[in-house]
């Protein structure tokens, strides 16, 4: 099993649109998505998978914004903001979520505190 790596302060990560990055990542920071990421993204802090982004696997981390396309499971431990133009396939779990109008959802949501 995968540790959760601590969080290192001010650190940015970000994988660029045209990238395809198959395999696990793992980061200590903020990670943003716009190219592709084919397998399971770790991160204690937040992840952004852009308009462009594409997330093929399972996303762990604290706050999430997903504006691109996820197919996978979501577990995200604070609050996961779904944006107009979000296309999410698998289940969720989290803490909180919103979900702007246009969003596309399809899967189960479980509510955590």
């Amino acid at each position: 099993m995968t540790k959760t790596p601590q969080i290192i302060e001010n650190a940015h990560n970000q994988l660029i649109q045209g990238t395809v990055l198959q395999g696990d990542l793992i980061c200590s920071g903020n990670l943003k998505v716009d190219g592709k990421v084919v397998g399971n993204i770790t991160s204690p802090s937040r992840v952004v998978v852009g308009e462009t982004g594409i997330a093929e696997g399972e996303i762990k981390c604290q706050n999430a914004q997903i504006y691109g396309e996820v197919n996978g499971y979501i577990n995200c431990e604070d609050v996961l903001v779904l944006k107009s133009t979000a296309k999410i396939k698998g289940d969720i779990k989290t803490g909180k979520m919103v979900i702007e109008i246009g969003a596309f959802f399809t899967g189960n949501c479980t509510m955590a505190s």
